[in-house]
């Protein structure tokens, strides 16, 4: 399908923009992020333009749109300073490593490999893939011929278990369920 004009795109996402909201505040959970998604999502669908052709499925290419809006706005959310950290910057602070920094660090390292070694070689493989080298996940399914489903149930499997060997928590940073647990 063609844009044809500014209005029938942006007629498409007024009229799904409920369903929209829906959708994004079941993935995001975050009343607060859905509204900015939507907005800049909005906008930039008002600017696109008319001549320029759009994905044959327009409703999957503005929901599309509107994840990777909220992709962005995490990402620019995370490049934020907080308030501790920009006190740091102001005041200067002490790097110079104590004993018992340098000893729970040599712990947490410690921890780290024993936990790395707890995994499978495919697990262990697909979390450095992910996490270190930062591949995409449909790389790694094509490298190890697997699903990019199953990739993301390894990598689940791996966290989880990095997370208990490790004594800390693991969070998903996206997605359904996010801030929860995994």
């Amino acid at each position: 399908m063609t844009a044809g004009t500014d209005t029938s795109m942006l007629g498409l996402f007024l009229a799904n923009y409920e369903d929209f909201r829906r959708r994004l505040r079941r993935r995001l959970r975050s009343d607060d992020l859905v509204d900015d998604v939507l907005q800049e999502t909005y906008l930039r669908v008002e600017r696109l333009d008319p001549a320029v052709e759009c994905a044959t499925h327009p409703t999957g290419y503005l929901f599309r749109m509107a994840l990777n809006m909220a992709v962005d706005q995490r990402r620019a959310a995370s490049w934020l300073l907080g308030a501790e950290e920009i006190d740091d910057l102001i005041n200067g602070v002490d790097d110079t490593l104590d004993p018992p920094t340098v000893l729970a660090s040599r712990q947490d390292l410690e921890a780290l490999g024993e936990a790395l070694d707890a995994l499978t070689r495919r697990q262990r493989d697909i979390l450095i893939a992910a996490r270190v080298d930062e591949e995409s996940q449909a790389a790694i399914a094509a490298r190890h011929g697997i699903s990019v489903r199953m990739v993301g149930k390894e990598l689940k499997k791996a966290l989880e278990t990095c997370a208990t060997k490790t004594g800390r928590r693991s969070f998903q940073r996206f997605g359904p369920g996010a801030g929860a647990s995994s």
